[in-house]
């Protein structure tokens, strides 16, 4: 089998508290499980397509996002809860302990889950998690993502994506930014960026992780970070989180999202990686 006829998914829900999960498990063979916030199942498919070939391959849309719907909307989606979902797909499939890599908000899920449920993890690769309180500047960007949230319930989320991707120090080709956040949206996209805005973005900005018994964990414990990252915010989260854990950084084809832009070449370093490399 090779990428062109992808092992198909088979998707199903799993009620949790307060929420129903959407997942996906694609192939056979060792439990990786591939995790986002806000991101959602759909943005790894063809990186899990890649890895099902040889793998068991775990995706979900977040609790709050897309069709992992809560219970409770006004309800954050805090970096426990969501840690705690993570560990209940894993008590369910019981295929582990699994090997996780975890993007940007995922990350820090991926690491409250090794925290909690240090038993279902062999491998965690953090990859660039918005790790802010690690940052010296941290009370200023706490103050620039309250100005962001308070932007957003203004009505103004185009005001409220401009001052997201200037904290997160992302530059964006010539039109691009009127191509992704301009226009009439979906009532998805909608729904989707109203949680990640109001329930989401500050419980995942303000986590700080236990170093200490990250330090002790018997898993593996990385951190991914992408080689076009260089001056944004999360590579220097990411490398904080490196020197406080005393690693270096584990580093990784694109940017912030690159097992989206060219999961070839994602898929290539993953495989070194979860092989030891």
């Amino acid at each position: 089998m090779n990428p062109t006829s992808p092992a198909p998914a088979t998707t199903s829900t799993l009620r949790v508290p307060d929420a129903r999960l959407h997942y996906e498990v694609r192939g056979y063979g060792p439990l990786v499980l591939l995790v986002g916030a806000p991101m959602d199942a759909a943005a790894f498919a063809p990186l899990a397509d890649r890895l099902a070939t040889d793998h068991t391959v775990l995706t979900t849309d977040p609790r709050g996002i897309n069709r992992s719907p809560v219970d409770d909307p006004g309800e954050d989606a805090t970096v426990e809860l969501r840690a705690d979902d993570l560990a209940r797909l894993l008590l369910h499939l019981d295929a582990g302990p699994a090997a996780v890599l975890g993007s940007s908000g995922g990350a820090v899920s991926a690491l409250a889950l090794v925290q909690a449920r240090p038993d279902l993890v062999s491998t965690v690769i953090a990859h660039e998690p918005p790790l802010n309180e690690l940052l010296d500047d941290r009370e200023e960007i706490r103050a620039r993502t309250e100005d962001m949230i308070a932007t957003y319930r203004s009505g103004d989320v185009t005001g409220a994506w401009r001052t997201f991707m200037s904290l997160a120090g992302i530059e964006l080709p010539d039109g691009m930014f009127e191509q992704m956040f301009g226009g009439d949206w979906e009532p998805q996209r909608i729904a989707d960026d109203h949680f990640q805005f109001l329930h989401m973005l500050r419980p995942t900005t303000r986590w700080r992780p236990d170093i200490a018994v990250l330090r002790s964990a018997p898993a593996r414990v990385l951190v991914g970070l992408g080689k076009e990252s260089g001056g944004q915010l999360c590579e220097r989260t990411s490398l904080a989180l490196a020197s406080a854990l005393g690693v270096e950084p584990t580093m990784f084809p694109g940017g912030h999202v690159g097992f989206a832009e060219d999961p070839d070449a994602f898929e290539i370093r993953l495989r070194e990686v979860l092989n030891g490399g």
